[in-house]
């Protein structure tokens, strides 16, 4: 007696079904992204909760010890903003005019070469200013209302994900077992082993991923503290801190850093005098070098090899998960490529393992 052959139209029906679900979802990721977000972040946490449940500690007050952790790892990132904002705000304002002198005497000559005519002194360019600012003051107050608007609502946005995203994740914490159990139960027979199996090996994925971008932080907070302090900088320590600390933000990390780095330099050293080039140099050598050193050693050793993502992906993974889900999407953008990485070589293998693989 012949087997029942599955029938022609299956798979198209399948995939049909695959582009709906992913459409229904895709049209409401503004509303799942929080869920998504404190679902990674809970999925991060569970082994500590795990350890401290085997400890004989109450599974909730587990759950709220690794939520609080993570909160005072999140405020020293902010806590070391203080001296920095504190020091450099007041500097700022009272250095910014000469500093937008010293950079126009510089770039005036170089632009006349190209035939632009430009003030070439400060107080005919405040002419020029106050003319632009009265022929367009209407416009631009209209333009800065909106933006005012539009990013207010960012900011209550994020305060919102901020108190939103630990009380999603502390509830994924406390039943997790359960929740997961019951995911399962979902799945066909044949197919829990092989989950199991998967899911076995994204904790041990995500466990490397994480200790590999803990040794890469504190590696590199050290290294921008000492190389900053080796040329002289009084915001050494908090600023190369805070850099080494935000690599774990990717790009954004490096380049809030940098961006800080400079500034500090440009106002320690001030801007009107022969060594106004002198701070940009050292940030140029400490934070080329510290760049070469990550890119090239430390993340690839401790991270790239651990995740297996090759550096075209984690570019693509960072612009994916950046355009879906804003700034959370740039945070969990490389674990969830590594998982998404794992499951694409799963299915890999089982399509080239199937009748119409092979049948070709």
């Amino acid at each position: 007696m012949t087997q029942a052959t599955d029938h022609p139209l299956k798979p198209i029906w399948s995939l049909l079904a695959a582009a709906a679900l992913l459409g229904v979802l895709w049209w409401h990721a503004a509303v799942l992204a929080p869920f998504v977000i404190s679902l990674v972040l809970a999925y991060a946490l569970h082994p500590a909760v795990d350890k401290l449940v085997a400890w004989r500690w109450p599974r909730s007050l587990a759950v709220s010890a690794c939520l609080l952790l993570l909160a005072l790892v999140v405020g020293t990132l902010l806590v070391l903003l203080v001296p920095i904002v504190s020091q450099l705000a007041p500097a700022l304002r009272d250095q910014l005019p000469d500093l937008l002198a010293a950079i126009w005497g510089k770039l005036t000559p170089w632009l006349a070469q190209w035939g632009l005519k430009l003030p070439t002194t400060v107080d005919a360019l405040k002419g020029e200013l106050v003319k632009l600012v009265q022929s367009h003051a209407t416009q631009w107050s209209g333009t800065l209302w909106t933006s005012l608007l539009i990013g207010g609502s960012s900011i209550m946005t994020l305060v919102g994900l901020a108190v939103l995203l630990p009380m999603l994740a502390f509830y994924w914490l406390l039943d997790w077992y359960p929740l997961t159990g019951h995911f399962r139960s979902l799945l066909p027979a044949r197919w829990r082993p092989l989950a199991h199996e998967v899911m076995a090996e994204c904790d041990d994925l995500l466990g490397q991923y994480l200790r590999g971008q803990a040794l890469v932080m504190l590696i590199l907070a050290a290294y921008y503290s000492v190389g900053l302090s080796l040329f002289g900088f009084n915001l050494a320590l908090p600023i190369g801190v805070f850099t080494g600390l935000a690599i774990c933000i990717p790009y954004l990390g490096y380049g809030v850093g940098l961006v800080l780095a400079i500034l500090a330099g440009l106002l320690q050293f001030g801007v009107a005098t022969p060594q106004a080039t002198s701070p940009l140099l050292a940030v140029a050598v400490v934070y080329g070098f510290g760049q070469v050193i990550e890119s090239f050693f430390l993340t690839p050793r401790l991270v790239g090899e651990r995740i297996g993502l090759h550096p075209l992906g984690v570019i693509l993974a960072l612009m994916l998960f950046g355009r879906w889900m804003g700034f959370w999407g740039v945070v969990i953008a490389l674990p969830m490529a590594a998982f998404l990485t794992l499951l694409g070589r799963r299915l890999l293998h089982a399509y080239q393992g199937s009748r119409f693989f092979l049948a070709q």
